[in-house]
């Protein structure tokens, strides 16, 4: 019976509990969310990006690259109708940096690189 008091007592006061940190609890507040849903416009860069990419629009002469982008600008708009003037012509601007060919290195871009 006092073997068991005792273990009692040590259990209840613990001499280096003012020592340790304390436990914190989850208040709920930094709980992952999951994923978000992309916006209209993140939408809209991510489908035209997969369609330069699928219709081999790098690399293509002047004239049919813009003739591609008319009528593909054209199709964003009514797929998209949420976007803005101003976001249609963000997305067409980031459309043709996308579709540029990639710059070609020279020698001494090459020997400095190295």
């Amino acid at each position: 019976m006092i073997g068991f008091t005792i273990r009692l007592y040590l259990l209840d006061f613990n001499p280096f509990a003012h020592y340790m940190a304390k436990q914190q609890r989850n208040s709920g507040a930094r709980r992952y969310a999951g994923p978000t849903e992309p916006s209209p416009f993140e939408q809209a860069r991510d489908e035209l990006f997969q369609h330069i990419m699928r219709c081999g629009v790098v690399g293509a002469a002047p004239e049919h690259v813009d003739e591609w982008f008319v009528e593909t600008i054209k199709y964003m708009t009514e797929r998209f109708p949420e976007l803005s003037e101003q976001q249609i012509e963000e997305l067409k601007t980031l459309g043709l940096r996308f579709a540029q060919p990639p710059k070609s290195r020279t020698e001494s871009d090459a020997a400095s690189a190295a």
